[in-house]
């Protein structure tokens, strides 16, 4: 029939319980109250006593179906006395409630008296054929000796109790003969019990009472839909995306738009500002992709420096042969005139990429910055308010929907909603929406893109009989697509002279297939040395007795 989740077990302390009786109102409703009177004895000096009552049951149901039960406790009263019990949500999380009664301040010895009221949900039985109330009346994990118990149990009136109807059953846990240990007897519609005067209940066995009550005597207490009450939180969350969904589909898709071929970028769009409208996003590389777009303009040149000694890596120096144009985009000014730090006009300033480690880095990000900013005049701007209000809510969303799914569903629910809504929160981040300018760029991007990705040698010729520096003009936005390497190798049979801004170390003839490999290698370690930030320093560091609801017990303190 029933088997507890969890029997505690314990050894007399130092206080027996001379009398104790317990009241218990069924109500039609499907809940019952118990009020909870002991008589004791304190042997030493204790600050009180404390009351366990178990709230999670494995069932074995009468057609042998598995069932797991989470009764609830609340409404809990200690007249007289301090006490401590568990919120509702905090029971979710437990397989029992503790409520400690006494004050830490004062110690008590001698006679006592305790009362404890609480009412108790969600623990019927409703079975085809009756419905049983089924329930500990002294549980097992009292660690202390009981020696006289009493009961009076009231039922509604709609129900006639009988001795073919109610059973007690007492002793050692899972005890399935009747007790022999009571006489009880029916007034009205009240059970009342009482243990024969040798009666003793030592720690480890309890007290038992079975009523079977008739079909429809007690409500049955279930959700409008019966998959909310254990799946609830799936229902929120999947709303929670569905809403989420409606808002971006509304405020943050970008329009389908169909790749124009293009075999050149946008008229005065850069590939810092092409790598970041291709994703939304301000790309390390996107900024990198600025240093070959300004060797082809003419205002850098490039040179590999070779290895001062054996074990020495190579160096990079970048050369400024004129400026910058004042109305140059401010991203780019910010890098160039970083690299340059006096700003001057004057020709052939010099830096090594090397000088640049661990201290360009805010240069970097200040530029990122900046770039995203320039970016907006292609976005809707109502959709950069929608992001804002959009996170906003989704962080008041995340603390009340993990607190509800806890208080409601448990712990595995609220990591789950949690985590659900930090992953919408990420998902934000790209809700930005392109305006009809920006669907017109991204037209040609995506078609410039794909050129790249697929171009064949015919038409590469054609264009470089119109273009003769074709490459070296579009081999910044094949770096900002991260397609250089794959870019560069479609020249190398064509006998294209490589870019003349850029010098390599050990190679006067530098051919097309050498210059792709030392430029990439350069590249990256131009990149790596930019963007490098100083290492922070770290630290370390049936029935039966017992087999009922209403499992526990308790102890001094």
């Amino acid at each position: 029939m029933l088997t507890l989740f969890v029997i505690c077990k314990g050894y007399s302390q130092d206080f027996t319980v001379t009398n104790y009786s317990v009241d218990i109102t069924i109500n039609e409703k499907g809940y019952f109250d118990v009020d909870e009177n002991y008589d004791l004895n304190f042997k030493t000096y204790k600050h009180g006593i404390y009351r366990t009552i178990l709230t999670e049951y494995n069932l074995t149901n009468s057609n042998g179906t598995q069932e797991k039960r989470k009764i609830e406790i609340d409404h809990i009263k200690v007249p007289n006395y301090k006490f401590d019990a568990p919120f509702g949500f905090v029971q979710r999380l437990s397989k029992k409630i503790d409520i400690k009664i006494g004050d830490k301040n004062r110690t008590l010895i001698g006679p006592q008296h305790y009362e404890i009221k609480y009412r108790v949900n969600n623990a019927f039985l409703f079975e085809q054929s009756q419905i049983r109330f089924y329930w500990n009346i002294k549980p097992d994990g009292w660690t202390a000796n009981f020696h006289k118990v009493s009961f009076k149990i009231e039922v509604p009136d709609n129900v006639q109790l009988s001795k073919e109807n109610c059973f007690v059953y007492s002793g050692d846990a899972d005890n399935t003969n009747i007790s022999t240990d009571f006489d009880f007897h029916f007034e009205n519609n009240v059970l009342i019990g009482t243990s024969k005067n040798d009666f003793v209940s030592y720690p480890g066995q309890s007290v038992t009472v079975l009523i079977n009550l008739p079909l429809n005597s007690i409500s049955e207490i279930k959700p409008l839909w019966p998959f909310w009450d254990q799946y609830g939180w799936v229902f929120l969350i999947g709303a929670l995306i569905a809403s989420f969904y409606a808002v971006w589909d509304k405020y943050g898709k970008d329009q389908r738009v169909i790749a124009t071929t293009s075999y050149y970028a946008p008229n005065n769009i850069d590939p810092a500002m092409a790598g970041f409208l291709i994703n939304d996003m301000e790309d390390t590389s996107d900024l990198i992709s600025l240093i070959p777009y300004w060797g082809s303009k003419g205002y850098i040149r490039i040179e590999e420096i070779k290895k001062k000694w054996l074990f020495g890596a190579k160096d990079t120096k970048i050369i400024k042969l004129k400026p910058l144009p004042d109305d140059s985009p401010s991203y780019e000014l910010k890098i160039f005139n970083g690299l340059f730090a006096n700003n001057s006009s004057a020709q052939n300033e010099e830096v090594l990429v090397s000088s640049l480690k661990d201290t360009f880095y805010t240069t970097m990000a200040s530029a990122a910055k900046l770039l995203k900013e320039n970016a907006q005049s292609y976005y809707e701007a109502k959709s950069k308010k929608v992001q804002t209000i959009t996170y906003v809510v989704l962080m008041l969303l995340t603390i009340l929907l993990t607190f509800v799914s806890l208080t409601f569903w448990g712990l595995i629910a609220a990591i789950v909603s949690f985590v659900s809504c930090v992953i919408l929160l990420f998902v934000n981040f790209y809700m930005i929406k392109k305006n009809a300018v920006g669907n017109q760029l991204m037209s040609e991007l995506k078609g410039f893109k794909r050129f790249i990705k697929v171009a064949e040698e015919n038409k590469i010729k054609m264009l470089l009989k119109d273009d003769p520096g074709y490459f070296e003009n579009t081999m910044g936005y094949a770096l900002a697509f991260g397609l250089f390497e794959k870019w560069a190798r479609k020249f190398e049979a064509l006998n294209v002279k490589p870019p003349n801004w850029y010098t390599s170390t050990g190679n006067n003839a530098l051919t097309m297939h050498n210059f792709s490999r030392s430029f990439s290698n350069t590249i990256e370690g131009t990149q790596s040395n930019m963007v490098s930030s100083p290492k922070s320093s770290g630290g370390s560091g049936g029935g039966s007795s017992g087999g009922a609801f209403g499992g526990g017990g308790g102890g001094s303190w």
